[in-house]
């Protein structure tokens, strides 16, 4: 298991980059887009070699600021805080101690001066957790800030094929491509430079997943990331045996 669940549009992305290799032939000027806060809906079924089918979902909250992503899984109260860290098993007693739930904690996205920072918080702990880029892909983190501050990269989304699906949101089109009985489809909203539906799966129906976004009507004044004076610094490597 990833240590960091990020967001399943990341996966779709880096599907689509492998499925349609063109998406991945050149490299997306730095875009600007409105600051938003989102809700987000996961929902993916799966059909195993034994015939069992397995669906997942989940809900996660998204601010977006210049500069600043903060993506957040919305657990119940009674998780909280008892998720956000695990414990070594009891054979390893010289070294129980706690370790990060990355699966739940939020994660915090930074660009300055076009460097990246990756940073998980435990506001319970009052940890700030720094993700060194060599761990980016334990983290499933691609590193690229325009598929963190978009969800998908605009410039390849404008790449895929307008479709004749009618859209009921004005200002969003879809756009899908299929290739070798695999398909991706995007209702992108030109306004609000985000996908609010992003669709990918395979013909045989072996397996689908579908991310729904939808933008909240006002924007919060309380930044999370704004309230972690104190906390401590630490490392990535902190928390590894």
């Amino acid at each position: 298991m990833s240590m960091i669940a990020f967001s399943k549009l990341y996966r779709a992305v880096l599907f689509c980059a492998a499925l349609f290799p063109s998406w991945a032939s050149h490299a997306a000027p730095m875009l600007q887009g409105p600051d938003l806060d989102l809700s987000i809906q996961h929902y993916s079924r799966v059909m195993t070699a034994e015939g069992v089918l397995r669906e997942t979902r989940y809900d996660e909250t998204m601010m977006r600021r210049p500069g600043h992503v903060w993506l957040a899984r919305v657990l119940p109260a009674s998780h909280r805080a008892k998720h956000s860290y695990g414990h070594q098993p009891a054979a390893k007693k010289s070294h129980n101690h706690k370790h990060p739930n990355y699966e739940v904690l939020p994660r915090h996205v930074m660009l300055d001066r076009d460097k990246i920072r990756l940073e998980v918080v435990n506001a319970e702990e009052r940890d700030i957790i720094f993700v060194p880029p060599a761990e980016y892909d334990n983290a499933n983190f691609d590193g690229s800030w325009v598929n963190a501050f978009f969800l998908m990269d605009p410039q390849r989304v404008a790449a895929l094929p307008l479709s004749k699906r009618p859209s009921a949101v004005a200002g969003a089109r879809w756009r899908e491509q299929e290739k070798n009985g695999l398909f991706q489809r995007v209702l992108w909203d030109d306004t609000r430079m985000v996908p609010l539906v992003v669709e990918t799966g395979d013909r045989a129906g072996t397996f689908f997943e579908r991310v729904t976004i939808r933008p909240l009507p006002t924007l919060a004044k309380s930044l999370p990331w704004t309230k972690t004076k104190g906390y401590a610094q630490r490392e990535y490597s902190d928390f590894l045996d």
